[in-house]
């Protein structure tokens, strides 16, 4: 009977200790995966481009910071084409923009040996306002759009829009040349044509809201983020692009209800930076992760879940 205790015990005895090692095995593992995940990295990304997306991506870089603090995130915001400049002379990592990549543009980044790849971050919708004080306009179509904005050598009145409107000067304000706002403007509503030649242009947006609430008689134009902002100032335009107008809602924007006038936002990445910069791949998956919740707090559209999805599993087939 002893001897039959005796190994009783024992077994019990080995069960235990087996139970502890594998126990032990796994807080090693836990604790390996908790090093990793708390690794800190250090290092610089350097990122210019859209003034449009630079909302998002500061917001991100903020966060992303707080959890990296050795990591050093500069977010410029010189406008599209601008941003793509850099981006083809090597000085940035990424490039923010409010327009798909031009083929000149992919014809410098190949002549220069810059592979790069396209993520799309989120969507927006060009926002036309006017001057809280403007009290007869109600919407306008695409035709008077292009009426309005297009350069015929001479000022432009209200009046010259629609008859019973004031015969006063429309004063313009307009996102610079560089910008991909602009450029997105001036390919659906312009049709490549010159813009009003009295127009303000600026790249940055906030130049743009000062001068339409400081004149009665202003319009601009600028992204979803910009007008919700600063929605308290300003009136938005509904516009009729065929089917009766519509004003820029998120519901609106994702839809694509609100024509021609939404449109994704991106940002183009040097495969080079995701591949050798551990700290502009480990970034990258931070964008992609946050990128739908950051778009909808400053102002913007998020994609679909599974857009950023795969998404993250392009990025994933970069680093290797």
């Amino acid at each position: 009977m002893k001897s039959f205790k005796y190994l009783a015990l024992a077994a019990m005895m080995s069960g235990v200790l087996a139970f502890t090692a594998a126990c032990g095995t796994d807080s090693a593992k836990k604790e390996e995966q908790t090093e990793a995940a708390d690794k800190q990295l250090q290092g610089d990304i350097a990122i210019d481009g859209s003034s449009t997306v630079y909302p998002i991506m500061e917001a991100i870089s903020e966060e992303y910071m707080l959890e990296q603090p050795e990591v050093k995130v500069s977010v410029g915001f010189s406008g599209t084409g601008g941003g793509f400049k850099k981006f083809i002379a090597g000085e940035t990592d990424m490039s923010n923009a409010s327009r798909p990549i031009k083929d000149e543009e992919k014809a410098e980044l190949e002549k220069n040996g810059i592979d790069y790849t396209e993520f799309k971050l989120a969507y927006d919708g060009l926002s036309i306002v006017v001057n809280k004080d403007n009290d007869w306009v109600d919407h306008l179509t695409v035709d008077e759009l292009k009426k309005m904005w297009v350069d015929t050598g001479k000022p432009k009145m209200w009046s010259d829009i629609r008859p019973e409107w004031p015969k006063e000067e429309i004063k313009f304000y307009s996102p610079g040349t560089d910008s991909g706002t602009y450029d997105y403007f001036n390919e659906v509503i312009l049709e490549e044509q010159p813009i009003v030649s009295n127009a303000t242009l600026s790249e940055d947006d906030n130049v743009l809201v000062q001068g339409v609430t400081g004149d009665k008689n202003a319009i601009g134009f600028f992204g979803y983020a910009y007008y919700e902002e600063n929605k308290d100032k300003l009136k938005v335009v509904p516009i009729d692009g065929g089917e009766g107008p519509v004003e820029p809602t998120n519901e609106t924007i994702e839809s694509g209800k609100y024509a021609p006038l939404s449109r994704p936002l991106f940002t183009y990445v040097a495969n080079k930076s995701v591949a050798e910069k551990e700290q502009v791949a480990d970034f990258m998956t931070f964008v992609l992760e946050n990128a739908g919740a950051l778009a909808e707090e400053v102002g913007y559209v998020k994609l679909p879940d599974e857009e950023y999805n795969k998404a993250l599993e392009t990025l994933e087939g970069l680093k290797k």
